[in-house]
Parts: C-alpha cells; structure tokens; sequence
C-alpha cells in the first residue's frame, strides 16, 4: 500500500483524530485497538483514496453480546460485520509479512456499530470525526487462526432472523476489505507518522465483509463467524432508549 498519510486531507484528518484521542485518554479512557474503513475498490475509487482510512477504538465503545442499543438520536445508523485481527506482539511500521504474522494471535467477529453523519467525500472531516464511530460488540478470538489464517472460515450474517449473507473462504472475506495482512502493516505503518504503535493486546476491526447495513429501531442483526464464535446487537424501539 501507498503512503496514505502524503495525502494532505488524511495528514490533517489524522492529525485532528489524533488530537481527539489524546483528550479522551487524558480524561481517562482506555484504548482498545484500531478500525479501517473504506477499503473497498469503489470507495477507494470514490474518495479519491490508496489505502483504507484508519480510526482508532476505546474500550468504553464496547457493547456485551445481545445487547439493546438505541439509535433513536442518530443519523444514519450502520451495522457492518467485521474480522477482529487480535494482536499478540506489538508491530512496528515496516514489518514485513512474516513479521505481521508473528504478530496476529487469533481472529474473532466484531459487528462495528457507525453513525455517518458526515458526507464521506470529506475524507478530513471524516477522518477527524474518527470514521463514525459509536459501538462494537467482539466476540472471542480462535488462536487456531493466529497469523491471520482465513482458511475454514465463513461469516454468516442475519438480519431479524433471516440470512442476508454467506461469506466464505479468505478470496471473499477480504474482498471488501483488502488483504488482511496488508492490513494490519498499513495500520502500523500509519501510526508510526502520528508517533503511536501497534500494540499486543490491542485489536484492529479489518472493514465490513459485506456493505454496510442501514439499520432502524427494533432490527437485529446477528453474525456467525464460524467455527469461531457469534455476535448480535439488537436495536431498541424508538420508544425504548436502552443504551446510548
């Protein structure tokens, strides 16, 4: 992947998402790990983009599996299925692939929860906004895929009970996304410019495996990654505001 960063709406976009993530630090957050986002060959193509945008996570986004969620305050509401790439090693920018591997303990599902209420074309502004981001929800991790093996797993999505999607096999899984990898170097790559690191323990949500799915209240969506583990999020009517 390309130097994203030379890109002058992402240096500033960048360094504005940075400046947010230190004040939520300092008024004591916890940091949870990193996402991607639009990383698809459309996007890609539309935002006039090399590589995925990245955004980071804090562990006071996270949501228990079947939670409630409300959405009724929100604008555009989106739930997007997603690989969480655990990490096991901390990952310096310029690692070669085998190095990525070392560094990737096991996979699991994540459904990222986004609220895009900002145009997309303003690739500044959204990445300043950190990318829509609002709730995950993370199941498990399977150390069987650790080194970020996709081979024997398949991503089933429903939606209010029926299977909207059948995502199976490392081609298809990564094909909204980019390679999975590739990935994971470019997250550490990007954060050594704005003087952070990949670190063990931390996770990167890789980009939704499907579109992204426009949800409303009462919905709910469930993703089967097998043979891992399930994740589910339920949105709460419009008279019932469960969790904000």
């Amino acid at each position: 992947m390309t130097a994203a960063w030379d890109d002058p709406r992402i240096s500033r976009g960048m360094a504005a998402q940075f400046e947010r993530r230190r004040e939520l630090l300092h008024a004591g957050h916890k940091p949870l790990g990193w996402k991607l986002a639009f990383g698809a060959p459309a996007a890609l193509q539309r935002l006039h983009t090399d590589a995925p945008l990245v955004g980071f996570l804090m562990q006071s986004a996270l949501v228990p599996s079947g939670s409630s969620v409300s959405i009724a305050d929100w604008k555009k509401p989106a739930a997007e299925p997603e690989i969480a790439v655990h990490l096991g090693k901390d990952l310096p920018a310029g690692a070669d692939r085998d190095t990525a591997k070392s560094a990737i303990s096991g996979l699991g599902p994540a459904i990222e929860l986004a609220d895009v209420d900002h145009p997309s074309e303003d690739v500044e502004g959204t990445l300043a906004r950190d990318i829509y981001q609002r709730h995950i929800i993370l199941g498990r991790s399977d150390a069987a895929h650790a080194g970020g093996v996709l081979d024997g797993l398949a991503g089933r999505v429903l939606r209010n009970g029926s299977e909207i999607a059948n995502v199976t096999g490392p081609p298809a899984l990564q094909e909204l996304t980019g390679e999975l990898l590739d990935i994971v170097r470019h997250v550490a790559n990007v954060l050594a410019v704005f003087d952070e690191t990949l670190q063990a323990g931390q996770i990167i949500i890789a980009g939704s495996i499907i579109p992204p799915l426009w949800v409303t209240p009462g919905e709910e969506i469930v993703f089967n990654l097998a043979p891992v583990d399930t994740v589910s999020v339920r949105f709460a009517p419009a008279s019932n505001k469960t969790l904000c």
